[in-house]
């Protein structure tokens, strides 16, 4: 994993920012992704060689002004300038916002009534170590077949990185493994001590499929988009999913999938035994 989290994701943003949008012209001959670092320092009110400071990361203690003028110019979501405020803070892992926190493994009731609601969608509860702490029978259909469930404590994340089946069952495994990296990287990052023995373990057990991943992503999952899913018996599905993140007490977020399309709404309803438009499809 970079040591320089806060520079990485500064240049990931700015080459992913098109200079139409930001109001700049496009010339024939331009080769570089993104924005230029000199267009972002423009924009953002500061020198070129500052910028170049803080992506190499030899400054990393931006102020709130430079960081405010740099989430402007790079136009950022408010999630990513939520990310972008706790990189800055957790710079050389003196603060987490975990405090040491264990993960947390306990379901409260009401979220567990909440999951038996969503029956027959399927539906999953995650802790920031990617390990499943609950799921409906609707999901349960979908993971048992393919060995997500396997095992005592079954961990999605371990699953995509250690098991073959997984690059059977995800057809864009290069996709599915990303946001994994991406969410254990999401927040406090190595700085927790529980994410960063996941990462030692996964370092070891899946090498450089892992560990470039750890080098080059900025961290950040998508909350919403659509997963395949190539199951054994309903063949290949396409699921549209939704994040709803809890409180940060609990420290847990809840995974909903939809059908995106009438094949794989029609191909659930056979799986899980309900009434033909149980579960409606996700409009498009």
């Amino acid at each position: 994993m970079s040591d320089n989290e806060l520079g990485l994701f500064l240049r990931t943003r700015r080459e992913a920012v098109a200079p139409a949008d930001a109001g700049l012209a496009v010339g024939p001959r331009r080769r570089t992704p993104g924005l230029r670092r000199a267009e972002l320092a423009t924009l953002a009110g500061v020198s070129v060689e500052y910028v170049t400071r803080l992506e190499q990361g030899r400054d990393r203690h931006p102020s709130v002004q430079v960081l405010s003028a740099l989430a402007d110019a790079l136009r950022l979501t408010v999630g990513e300038r939520v990310h972008l405020h706790r990189l800055s803070k957790a710079v050389g892992g003196a603060f987490s916002c975990m405090g040491g926190a264990a993960p947390n493994r306990t379901v409260r009731p009401t979220v567990q009534a909440l999951l038996d609601h969503l029956e027959p969608a399927p539906a999953l509860l995650l802790n920031r170590l990617g390990e499943i702490l609950a799921c409906t029978a609707g999901y349960r259909r979908l993971a048992e077949p393919i060995g997500l469930l396997d095992g005592a404590q079954p961990s999605l994340a371990r699953y995509v990185f250690t098991d073959r089946r997984a690059r059977t069952a995800y057809p864009d495994w290069d996709k599915v493994a990303d946001q994994q990296v991406a969410a254990l990287k999401q927040g406090p990052g190595r700085a927790d001590q529980q994410v960063a023995a996941l990462m030692d373990e996964l370092t070891v057990a899946a090498g450089a499929e892992f560990t470039a991943r750890l080098d080059t992503l900025p961290g950040l999952p998508d909350a919403t988009g659509i997963d395949r899913l190539l199951h054994p018996e309903a063949g290949e599905l396409r699921l549209a999913y939704e994040t709803l993140q809890l409180p940060a007490d609990d420290d847990q977020r809840l995974i909903v999938q939809l059908p995106a399309d009438p094949a794989t709404a029609a191909a659930l309803d056979r799986l899980t035994g309900w009434r033909p438009g149980a579960l409606r499809m996700v409009p498009a």
